[in-house]
């Protein structure tokens, strides 16, 4: 019966239906009004929601590349339906390059104000006139050797090189395997994924603690790296059931099944269980140690932003625990549909409390400006992502395990 069902998967072309391509135009148009009024009326409320959404999509594609690299260092047969959908997420790497570069150019020219550490001056003690400098910060100054703007963007160019380098490599291995079959691609793949795996590991806590956490620059938490990681590895597994489930509507994937979707659902069933973890021991850790330059940090969200702290919390936790721990719930298309669409939204608000009260402090609030530049970005991540899926196979037809995949079931 395996062998039935294994001659049956051939190569699968995706074509974006007019609809899908008139949403993506749409988006994209109300992104480009939103960045041309929000840079004209609110230039501060612009760059926060800037780096918002470069970092947000930017974890979007990276959990891309990790998952396909999970998934081929582990030999896994279950996910192969997954992961052009993965693949395709890691087009969006060069715009999150491009992203991230005219970040770093308005920062060296003082266009935005998203850093302290940034602003002119700050680590100098005194004037040229020998007086004292008020604006001088000794926390800041200290930090000057690692936090300023040609060593990070040095950094910058070289994660996102490491990143566009072992994506490409993989992506290239993975469409010869169309045309070759057999295991040398295989087995190449699972070496570039065994050299991404720990690179990405130490790119992005570096790239964290540089764009996120400096946003607070005299606050510091050991464990930050692994929120932002849980975050956007939920986020993009929401992502990835959101696209499947929508392509099985339009009549793709016809293999893949209910117990495909029930072992994405228990990822991310799984790591939002994980996200809370990681969220309850920073914050009882510095609750219970109560030292003020730690305090400050949730001091600002609870003072300025009570109500979005709470509602993060139950989103992103409270919820999916409860939605997602029935067997049968993992097995229902639409009902993980909504679940992932609701977990998408979750992690939006999560790095909005991330960066508003750094930036913008009791000043920010959620409107037009928000909810525009996310669409722009979305429609514009979506366009990569259809792009992609275009290019190729839906599926890789010549997998030697492409058997345990049509196969495959849960018990």
């Amino acid at each position: 019966m395996g062998s039935h069902h294994a001659a049956e998967i051939k190569e699968e072309r995706f074509a974006p239906s007019s609809r899908l391509t008139n949403v993506i135009r749409l988006l994209l148009g109300v992104g480009v009004v939103t960045i041309a009024a929000g840079l004209y009326t609110d230039g501060h409320r612009f760059w926060a929601n800037y780096l918002i959404n470069n970092w947000f999509f930017l974890g979007l594609s990276l959990a891309g590349v990790l998952f396909v690299a999970i998934q081929s260092v582990s030999n896994a047969a279950w996910s192969l339906g997954y992961r052009r959908i993965a693949e395709a997420m890691g087009a969006y790497l060069p715009w999150a390059f491009a992203g991230f570069a005219v970040l770093m150019i308005s920062t060296s020219m003082h266009w935005n104000h998203l850093y302290h550490w940034a602003h002119h001056g700050i680590a100098q003690e005194f004037l040229e006139g020998g007086q004292p400098n008020p604006e001088y910060d000794p926390i800041i100054a200290a930090k000057v050797p690692y936090l300023n703007v040609p060593f990070m963007a040095a950094r910058m160019a070289v994660f996102f090189g490491l990143w566009i380098l072992l994506y490409r490599a993989i992506r290239k291995h993975s469409l010869l395997e169309d045309q070759e079959g057999g295991l040398l691609r295989i087995r190449r793949i699972k070496t570039l994924a065994s050299i991404f795996l720990p690179v990405f590991a130490v790119t992005w806590a570096m790239s964290t603690w540089d764009y996120i956490m400096s946003v607070d620059t005299h606050w510091y938490s050991t464990i930050f790296w692994v929120y932002h990681f849980a975050a956007a590895w939920v986020a993009a597994l929401s992502f990835m059931a959101i696209v499947a489930v929508l392509l099985k509507k339009a009549g793709y994937l016809p293999h893949l099944n209910d117990n495909h979707l029930h072992d994405l659902g228990k990822f991310m069933f799984a790591f939002s269980i994980f996200w809370a973890y990681i969220w309850v021991s920073q914050f009882l850790l510095i609750y219970y140690a109560n030292i003020p330059e730690e305090t400050i940090y949730f001091q600002e969200r609870l003072e300025h932003f009570k109500v979005p702290f709470f509602v993060n919390v139950v989103v992103n936790f409270v919820l999916p625990f409860f939605l997602l721990m029935a067997r049968g719930s993992k097995r229902q298309g639409n009902y993980l549909l909504a679940v992932a669409i609701l977990l998408i939204a979750g992690k939006y608000l999560d790095l909005y409390l991330g960066v508003m009260p750094g930036t913008l402090g009791g000043h920010a609030h959620f409107g037009w400006m928000e909810i525009g530049m996310f669409a722009g970005y979305a429609g514009l991540f979506l366009w990569v992502v259809t792009r992609a899926l275009a290019s190729a196979s839906l599926i890789q037809h010549k997998h030697p395990y492409i058997k345990e995949y049509a196969t495959h079931e849960v018990m």
